[in-house]
């Protein structure tokens, strides 16, 4: 999708990646070899301008390969910083963004000690590779405790507090080479198993997106950040508490392909490249719908009013995510009308997930 939304501004592109059918393909060369080789990352390097990424799991060793040979954004301090969940909630915590308690755990001693300090409900995370609700468990009791240990005791770990929340949303945000920092409407998300399922922007005030801008903010002026910066956070009586942060394009900004001005995909690649950045005010109202391990029916997706189809070529599976489609119409009633539709066609969980949504803010 940054391919896709490069190429009209004259950008050609060049990829890495580990897979032999790699969807980026489409839009440009690919460099078929692992995220951790650091030689096919230089190779790939030789052959740009500047270069970036889209996920945060590429370690921060290959990140720093590239940049002794070209330039790039967002630099590895960013995606080092976002790496280790222990790392990033310290870097919050000083910057006076506001988190959830947490607790450092490197033994089953330690784990006791949070839950002592914590109590239950708390959330047992691994600190690093943790992706779509993988890599964590939440503690209700002791029983549970002993079997997230068994499960996870063999990493270094962190303890959260639960969040009771009312809403879990996000903001994405990107600053230009020039220091131009632009704001999406903030963005209420709806998760199905730990992955991201439903997005609908737009729906909270305006006192809460400058809240949530002010933060972001901070952030980014403190990695001196370049590109599209992605804050997750949860709302507990009507304040924000920052989960995590992504040093990227974020899922729940896909709508931005046909319900923004401007898409955060080509603000990236703008931001990037050094080019001004667009607007990213909302067009309509829209809803994005996240197809995981499981495309629905197609044409009779698009025979729903206002669907925008968008299949990433990937082959399915179970928990991955293989496309999605956003539904812009001209009001929020007509929007969610048809999201009832959708969510018809689309079936599984979504008609229930559509009816959480609507009780959301």
């Amino acid at each position: 999708m940054m391919g896709l939304a490069g190429i009209p501004l004259g950008l050609e592109f060049s990829f890495l990646d580990p897979a032999s059918d790699a969807c980026a393909a489409v839009t440009g060369e690919v460099v078929q070899a692992g995220f951790d080789d650091e030689a096919a990352a230089r190779r790939l390097a030789g052959r740009v301008d500047v270069a970036t990424y889209d996920f945060e799991n590429v370690p921060e060793t290959t990140a720093r390969a590239l940049e002794t040979i070209t330039p790039l954004h967002p630099a590895p301090d960013a995606l080092g910083a976002c790496q280790d969940r222990l790392v990033e909630k310290e870097l919050l915590t000083r910057l006076g963004i506001g988190v959830a308690e947490y607790h450092a755990v490197s033994s089953r001693t330690d784990l006791l000690e949070g839950l002592e300090r914590l109590g239950y409900p708390a959330v047992l995370k691994t600190r690093r590779f943790g992706y779509d609700g993988k890599g964590q468990a939440v503690l209700r009791d002791l029983e549970d405790l002993e079997r997230a240990w068994q499960k996870l005791g063999d990493a270094e770990l962190i303890l959260e507090a639960f969040v009771p929340f009312e809403a879990e949303c996000s903001l994405i945000g990107v600053r230009g080479a020039d220091g131009d920092t632009r704001f999406w409407p903030l963005t209420e998300n709806v998760h199905d198993q730990g992955i991201l399922a439903l997005s609908r922007p737009g729906v909270f005030g305006p006192e809460l997106q400058a809240e949530a801008e002010k933060r972001m903010i901070v952030l980014m002026e403190h990695f001196a950040y370049r590109g599209v910066l992605t804050i997750e956070f949860f709302l507990r009586d009507g304040e924000l508490v920052a989960n995590e942060i992504a040093p990227r394009v974020h899922n729940s900004g896909h709508w931005t392909i046909d319900g923004a001005a401007c898409s955060q995909f080509e603000n990236h690649v703008r931001a990037v490249a050094g080019m001004p950045l667009g607007p990213t005010g909302m067009l309509r109202p829209s809803l994005m719908f996240n197809w995981i391990g499981v495309m629905p029916n197609r044409d009779a997706a698009l025979a729903v009013p206002g669907v925008h189809w968008h299949d990433y070529g990937k082959a399915p599976r179970p928990g991955r995510k293989i496309g999605h489609a956003t539904l812009t119409a001209d009001s929020a009633d007509e929007m969610m009308e048809n999201a009832d539709r959708l969510a018809e066609v689309a079936g599984g969980h979504f008609p229930d997930l559509l009816t959480r949504l609507k009780g959301g803010c």
